[in-house]
């Protein structure tokens, strides 16, 4: 299963536009979204922010919430991914974003390959709906970034149908 093409797919069918909003993985979420052809039609804007002050300055992300939850935190990741869709010069309808623990354990304790993704959207009235989870993949570095590239685009589809439902 090719999962950049088939997101770009799904974005494109129902004229989407995607951010991404990306720590751990530095990019490689839109670098997989901009390798398939056509995805200009519905990739808007990469946030690659991996300092605090990145998540701050360019996201909007609250130091309250790094302090209480940890950079690697659900919580940031929403704040990131919200953040990213508020973003003045964004005209995206949906942000993936990702903060997470590549290889070795962080200061605080979290194990290596841990990573935190969230997925907004936002409607038409100009609401965010919000999802995120956490995961934990293994293998070196680089491995555990691809993999965290791969689901966090996996996903993407899955958390639209389930905005509905809310």
């Amino acid at each position: 299963m090719d999962i950049p093409r088939q997101v770009v797919s799904f974005l494109s069918s129902r004229g989407l536009k995607l951010a991404t909003a990306e720590s751990c993985t530095a990019g490689f979420i839109a670098s997989l979204i901009s390798s398939v052809p056509g995805s200009g039609a519905c990739l808007d804007v990469g946030f690659v922010t991996y300092s605090p002050t990145g998540k701050a300055g360019f996201l909007g992300v609250r130091e309250e919430t790094m302090e209480r939850h940890g950079l690697t935190s659900e919580a940031v990741a929403r704040e990131m991914a919200e953040g990213a869709l508020r973003h003045e010069a964004c005209c995206a309808d949906v942000a993936v974003s990702n903060t997470g623990v590549a290889d070795a354990a962080s200061d605080d304790g979290t194990p290596p390959g841990t990573q935190c993704f969230a997925w907004a959207y936002r409607s038409r009235d100009g609401n965010i709906v919000t999802f995120s989870e956490t995961k934990k993949f293994e293998g070196e570095r680089n491995d555990v970034r691809r993999a965290a590239a791969l689901h966090a685009l996996s996903r993407v589809e899955h958390y639209f149908d389930r905005r509905i439902a809310r």
